[in-house]
């Protein structure tokens, strides 16, 4: 064993964040690769077959709602999501486990509002559709609702931890 490994056993609700996080990954990972083909087709259309593929702007709005909303969750599983802890770090430590608190539920709230309102706006677009696509306008939105459930799970997960911890502050 390293000595970064972590040498406490993960209950089973660890086990499923970690594989809901990995999907996550894989799923931006080859939303990633077909983006950057879907590009180079374009590219290759335009210029050497001098006829530019119009779908391709589509799908890579598609493609990147849902590369930042799942990465977004992959973040706040990781801890790795954007944040300022200036303040926090520069407290005393019982400060630092409150702004710790703090910051989990409020992502854990953040998560279930994202998810709410994601579903009414899914709700709302799905009888629209995407222009050259053919698909709902709805599908744009899934990745909201998926973002905010999985931020709310890994948020959970966070405070369950904190719960579990004396020693938890703002950077751990």
């Amino acid at each position: 064993m390293t000595g970064s490994t972590p040498t406490h056993h993960k209950s089973v609700f660890d086990k499923i964040l970690d594989t809901i996080s990995l999907a996550c990954i894989i799923v931006t990972g080859v939303s990633l690769v077909v983006l950057t083909a879907i590009f180079g087709w374009l590219v290759f259309g335009r210029y050497v077959l001098n006829s530019t593929p119009t779908w391709v702007e589509q799908v890579a709005l598609l493609l990147v709602g849902y590369i930042s909303f799942l990465g977004a969750a992959v973040g706040i599983h990781h801890k790795t999501h954007l944040g300022v802890a200036v303040f926090c770090e520069l407290s005393p430590r019982p400060v630092q486990r409150i702004f710790a608190f703090v910051s989990h539920t409020l992502l854990c709230l953040f998560g279930l509002v994202m998810v709410i309102y994601g579903y009414k706006l899914t709700q709302f677009k799905w009888d629209t559709e995407i222009p050259l696509l053919h698909i709902s306008e709805g599908v744009r939105t899934i990745p909201m609702i998926l973002s905010g459930s999985f931020i709310f799970l890994f948020s959970i997960g966070h405070l369950i931890h904190f719960f579990g911890k004396k020693d938890q502050s703002c950077v751990s």
